[in-house]
């Protein structure tokens, strides 16, 4: 719950809250990112993590101020619930479409007569050390619920979608919303790059923090920041690893040439 809290307070500051997405299977990645970063999106829709592994990278963020946060592979309450169970600080849900659909991943991450979370925490409680009713209220304010705004209908109802009670952040999806928009593999054509901006300025106007995902071009920070943008997820894991294997390669190289 702390490391949930430190993600909240970093949005509620000037200083942006920085991240990357985490999708190899060796936790120790985690625990080195720990030391540098305030979130790992710990990603379970596009790479082959266990529970048992997403378990591992979470308690890797023990002792540190990182946020740890699991995108699951659907909005699905029984996807959702083992995940919360090992202890993730929060959850990111991918396609939301509706505010229906943003009402379920609320739902499905609450204690009732929130939401309709089954009672099983086991690190979450400390092994059984908490419990009761005053442990499912401190569970149901912090856990975080970011839904993933990647779809052309989640543009056209966002006003409904970030008006759900319960939600926490939403992040831009560039590269599904281009998709559903017709221009997939063109996340910089002009009319998704004016949807984005509809998103962001809407969703700003209504005070709901906005996430986005910057791929591994820091230079895109500056701008985005400028639109309201609170929190980015920078390149991922093995994006990073390949960045600075490459630069070092390519400095050893010049100087050896030289």
């Amino acid at each position: 719950m702390e490391n949930a809290e430190h993600f909240r307070r970093k949005l509620r500051t000037p200083e942006p809250c920085l991240g990357t997405c985490v999708t190899f299977s060796d936790p120790t990645v985690t625990e080195a990112l720990a030391t540098v970063l305030d979130f790992v999106w710990i990603d379970a829709e596009h790479n082959p993590m266990s529970l048992e592994t997403i378990q591992a990278h979470v308690m890797a963020t023990r002792g540190t101020r990182t946020t740890p946060l699991v995108r699951v592979a659907w909005n699905d309450p029984v996807l959702i619930k083992p995940v919360l169970d090992i202890g993730a600080a929060g959850i990111i849900v991918p396609l939301i479409r509706t505010a229906d659909d943003a009402r379920r991943a609320v739902a499905a991450c609450k204690y009732p007569p929130e939401g309709i979370r089954g009672f099983g925490p086991r690190r979450p409680a400390g092994y059984g050390t908490f419990g009761g009713p005053e442990y499912c209220r401190a569970a149901n304010a912090a856990i975080i619920t970011i839904v993933q705004i990647e779809h052309a209908d989640a543009v056209k109802n966002l006003e409904e979608i970030i008006g759900v009670a319960g939600l926490t952040s939403i992040v831009i999806g560039a590269q599904d919303l281009a998709g559903s928009m017709g221009h997939m593999g063109q996340p910089e054509h002009p009319e998704v790059q004016g949807a984005i901006d509809s998103v962001i300025e809407r969703a700003r106007r209504a005070g709901m923090p906005v996430g986005m995902a910057l791929g591994d071009r820091a230079e895109a920070f500056r701008p985005w920041r400028a639109k309201g943008v609170q929190w980015f997820s920078v390149a991922a894991d093995f994006l990073l690893l390949q960045r600075a294997a490459a630069d070092a390669a390519a400095q050893i190289r010049s100087f050896a040439a030289g």
